[in-house]
């Protein structure tokens, strides 16, 4: 009679036994937490269950995450139908206008924050409750490095409000709007008038800025559940998306479903195809570079921008297009985008129902008849919303939204009207002695990852005041920085190397001649290799520091934007593959 030879293998601990506090005794451990967990009132029945872990980022600071409450009570009535136990916890939250110097800054801190809760607390599985630009990103790259079973809910976006019958949305419109009063067209009652109204309640911007940027990636990376990207923040259908999210941690935990399974190679270029095809924001390619970077996973920009060429935008929205986040849901959300780019996705990638994409798409709701995302031979821009430039000014690559740019100044060459950092932009820009005009090209250098620090939203350079009076909409601009997802114009961000560490674009100067070509994906600095040469050589530049604290970790240890701007210690030891494949 044989028998199966026995696996001695010790099965993974689960729930209140995972991740035992050192006291040298693990009975005693166990026990003591046993013990104190119990002076909450829980049974032993009830500690018994899955333990659900909610990550809690609601801050009377971050009115995008303004629905906290009740997201947490739906996610928690999820947990306990479908057999689980829910404890919440908190981490810090970070909102895209109330961080100093940005919320760039924190992100990565929050990843950390996020990364060792996870870590440290005793969880089969994870729900991680984000919204706001930055907040998404953190959590998926802590729960990326600590890999356990995670499900992402996105807090949603915010309804949008009427100014004199016009209808008005965070924060496209309030970029437009503030051009406005910049150029004269309106005045100061107006634009206090017009600031009541752009947020309309709480929830994240609108718009297809960062944050539904980021609310469509998580869909298309199989981490939220089907119809999770686009449901309103105050909205039925958004408390019914959590209370689902809460019942489908408990079968990741049951399933041991973990994150890695999830965040795959071709995951990640499904993301891309979505960011390329929704319009997204530039801060995608950042932020999902951050992620793949913690699976050990490289970005190929060159393959993305080729991507690009086969994706055309296809959904409406602002600022690529002239509908709200509300309409794309109404229009069915993702479902309805994934479908139309069906034979361009992989299908085979998990998502966190236990199913594949595939699966989900053909589960979906039918389609019906709608005017928000487009048919793939009928597309609202012929290419992707994002084009990956290169040349002298840009050796690692930059990025412009041709989306959003103005198509007669994607192919211009003029005269360098330089700015050596935000506070001299601050001091002159509106100047009406400055030496500028329509057909010149705005750069500001040290607005980098170490430059300013943390990579600011300061690309959207405003219009000098002189242009915007006289009538200019837009105008080349050239940074190392960012720009939010709800900007628009003719403007290259992300310059790699930045002009902290000694990039070309440190070496710009006044009445230089520079050149962009986004058909032929060239930004050049016109002048000599031995030129640009000899003027690094006169002005070395020393990459910054701090003397203690945060800062300095972030500093010392910051990647460029090719990389995610992470903390170089805090990406995979080894980088195992590229994505998207060529």
């Amino acid at each position: 009679m044989s028998s199966k030879p026995k696996d001695n293998k010790t099965p993974p601990e689960t729930g209140l036994r995972k991740g035992l506090t050192s006291y040298g005794d693990k009975g005693f451990s166990l026990f003591l937490r046993k013990a104190f967990i119990k002076g909450a009132g829980y049974t032993n029945s009830a500690l018994d269950r899955p333990v659900i872990g909610i990550i809690n980022t609601g801050s009377a600071y971050n009115p995008c995450h303004g629905n906290m409450p009740q997201l947490l009570e739906a996610v928690k009535r999820g947990v306990m139908l479908a057999g689980g136990l829910s404890m919440e916890f908190p981490t810090i939250s970070i909102h895209e206008s109330f961080a100093a110097p940005t919320s760039m800054y924190l992100r990565n801190l929050m990843s950390m924050d996020t990364e060792e809760m996870l870590r440290a607390q005793p969880m089969d599985a994870v729900v991680m409750i984000g919204g706001c630009d930055k907040t998404v990103p953190a959590q998926m790259m802590g729960a990326a490095s600590a890999g356990l079973p995670a499900i992402q809910l996105i807090t949603g976006s915010m309804l949008t409000g009427s100014h004199r019958s016009e209808r008005v949305g965070a924060c496209t419109d309030c970029r437009r709007y503030w051009g406005k009063f910049r150029a004269g067209e309106i005045d100061e009652t107006e634009k206090d008038e017009v600031n009541d109204q752009l947020v309309a309640s709480v929830g994240t911007c609108s718009v297809m800025g960062t944050a539904s940027t980021m609310a469509c990636i998580s869909e298309a990376l199989g981490m939220t559940v089907p119809g999770g990207a686009t449901p309103p923040a105050v909205t039925a259908d958004r408390i019914r998306v959590a209370e689902e999210t809460g019942a489908c941690a408990v079968q990741m935990a049951k399933e041991g479903l973990t994150i890695d399974k999830i965040l795959t190679a071709d995951a990640f270029e499904n993301a891309m195809r979505v960011l390329l095809a929704i319009g997204g924001s530039t801060n995608g390619i950042v932020h999902l570079a951050a992620i793949a970077g913690r699976m050990g996973l490289e970005i190929d920009l060159d393959a993305l921008d080729k991507m690009g060429n086969e994706t055309p935008v296809l959904v409406d929205l602002k600022p690529s297009g002239d509908h709200y986040m509300e309409n794309f849901h109404d229009a069915g959300g993702m479902t309805t985008l994934l479908r139309e780019l069906k034979p361009l996705l992989k299908l085979n990638t998990m998502t966190v129902t236990g199913r594949t994409l595939g699966e989900e798409i053909d589960a979906g709701p039918p389609s019906f008849k709608q005017d928000v995302v487009r048919k793939i031979d009928n597309p609202i821009y012929p290419r992707g919303s994002i084009a990956v430039l290169h040349g002298n000014l840009a050796p690692g690559g930059a990025i412009i939204k041709q989306s959003a740019a103005n198509e007669k100044l994607m192919e211009h060459e003029g005269r360098a009207v330089v700015f050596e950092n935000s506070e001299d932009l601050a001091n002159r820009i509106d100047s009406p002695d400055l030496d500028v005009s329509a057909d010149d090209i705005i750069v500001l250098k040290n607005i980098g990852p170490k430059g300013a620090p943390g990579m600011p939203e300061a690309g959207y350079i405003p219009i000098p005041m002189k242009l915007a009076r006289a009538g200019v909409k837009d105008i080349v601009r050239i940074s190392d920085g960012r720009m939010s997802g709800t900007a628009f114009g003719t403007i290259v961000l992300h310059v790699t190397p930045e002009s902290a560490i000694g990039g070309p674009l440190a070496y710009v100067r006044n009445g230089d001649r520079i050149r962009l070509s986004v058909q032929n994906r060239e930004i050049s600095l016109l002048i000599s290799d031995e030129e640009l040469a000899k003027r690094a050589n006169e002005n070395p530049i020393t990459p910054p520091t701090a003397e203690r604290g945060y800062k300095k970790l972030f500093l010392d240890t910051v990647t460029q934007a090719d990389k995610g701007v992470d903390f170089d210690f805090l990406r995979a030891a080894k980088m195992v593959g590229k994505t998207p494949s060529k």
